[in-house]
């Protein structure tokens, strides 16, 4: 439906304003009657307007959400409505884009939205997993508590994500540092010191390393030209179909990271689908809302077969193992899990500890990237140092002819 923006005065004369989402302005200018509001201004959003003035496509940092949710959660815990807590929320917002989303979500349920569409109207802040556990909370009756887990859920994945991100900074810096001096030293050493060692003949190395020199110092636009399209080329190839499924099965099958990733995307999954059957959602229901947390096209097909199996009276565990993606051991736990009735209990128990033997993985392959990093660069400098100092060395031995 279109979006409005308002200016109106209350029945106090003050004047406030906001947005709200209706099929015509006669209908909007209705809303605002209803509110006790006196429109002075009433106008629709342009397609795209929204994104750019009130932050629909400007992202939020998970952890803002998260607090957020947090917060939200104990008002409604304290008996405040979801609307004045919404106000609430959106008045001591500390970033201006989370304001206004919360505004627009404060005036798409005030207008008849439930929360869980008004939130899905968001996507760039609320992901669809989000709204999806939010529309089982509200159906019910546990939203406080559904939002309570998920500031949980996000606090744990941003921690996560910025310990990554941290011990990601000093490879990457010193691989940005390495190709930076690699390509001074091959862009402006090497073409003055050049005249003097083409004197005589020279082996592969010297000459693989002055084919390089000229492609950078003489086309190095082109180079960068190349390396751009290249780029522009593959994410549109991976925002294609094929692309998607082809990213969704190097994530998984990677030499060294894809089992980092896959146990990462499990334990999303075994967290949300316990969190999910503990506040008594059907774990057909459960099944559909969690498969979207593992962020991989493959897991998620996996999980929906597993669940038409479910659907079908049996086990959860056997089709979960048929697809081969979630490790045996997990399977053997949720298989007793069944067995004993305490599945949901199981699950989180599976996150808890998953989580921590995959965060010491991180930290064993982060400090293995960098030695890794240290010898490339040290074969870059050794192959120039060899490249220019055999045929320094040849000259200095036989003398200038």
């Amino acid at each position: 439906m279109p979006t409005f923006t308002y200016r109106a005065r209350n029945p106090d004369g003050e004047q406030v304003t906001g947005t709200l989402v209706a099929d015509t302005s006669n209908a909007a200018a209705r809303m605002l009657d209803e509110r006790a509001l006196l429109p002075v201004e009433l106008q629709q959003l342009k397609e795209g307007g929204r994104s750019i003035l009130l932050g629909r496509g400007r992202r939020v940092s998970p952890s803002k959400v998260g607090v957020m949710y947090e917060q939200l959660s104990d008002l409604l815990g304290a008996g405040v409505p979801l609307l004045r807590s919404l106000e609430v929320l959106t008045k001591q917002a500390s970033v201006p884009a989370l304001a206004r989303v919360l505004r627009e979500v404060r005036d798409d349920v005030a207008g008849g939205d439930t929360f869980a569409d008004a939130m899905d109207k968001h996507r760039n802040t609320f992901p669809a997993l989000h709204a999806s556990m939010i529309r089982a909370g509200e159906a019910g009756g546990f939203l406080e508590d559904v939002l309570s887990r998920l500031s949980d859920f996000v606090a744990r994945q941003d921690a996560l994500r910025n310990k990554f991100i941290g011990s990601m900074i000093y490879p990457c810096l010193l691989l940005v540092l390495g190709l930076g001096a690699v390509t001074f030293v091959m862009s402006f050493v090497v073409p003055k010191i050049r005249p003097l060692l083409e004197r005589q003949e020279l082996f592969w190395p010297t000459r693989v390393l002055f084919g390089i020199s000229d492609t950078l110092s003489t086309h190095l636009l082109e180079v960068l030209g190349i390396v751009v399209v290249v780029l522009v080329v593959v994410l549109a190839f991976l925002q294609s179909p094929a692309g998607r499924l082809a990213r969704a099965k190097l994530e998984l099958r990677m030499p060294g990271v894809g089992k980092v990733y896959t146990m990462i995307s499990v334990c999303r999954f075994c967290r949300i689908l316990g969190t999910l059957l503990a506040n008594g959602i059907p774990i057909l229901q459960s099944l559909k809302i969690a498969k979207d947390s593992t962020g991989n096209t493959i897991l998620a097909e996996s999980i929906d077969k597993a669940a038409e199996n479910v659907r079908h009276g049996e086990p959860l565990a056997g089709p979960l193992a048929a697809s081969n993606l979630i490790p045996p051991a997990i399977i053997d736990m949720i298989s007793v899990a069944e067995e004993s009735n305490t599945l949901e209990k199981v699950l989180v128990q599976i996150a808890d500890t998953q989580e921590e033997r995959t965060s010491r993985q991180i930290d064993l392959l982060v400090r293995l990237l960098e030695p890794m990093m240290l010898l490339v660069m040290a074969l870059m400098v050794l192959f120039i140092a060899v490249a220019l100092l055999v045929p320094i060395l040849r000259i200095a031995t036989s003398g200038f002819k």
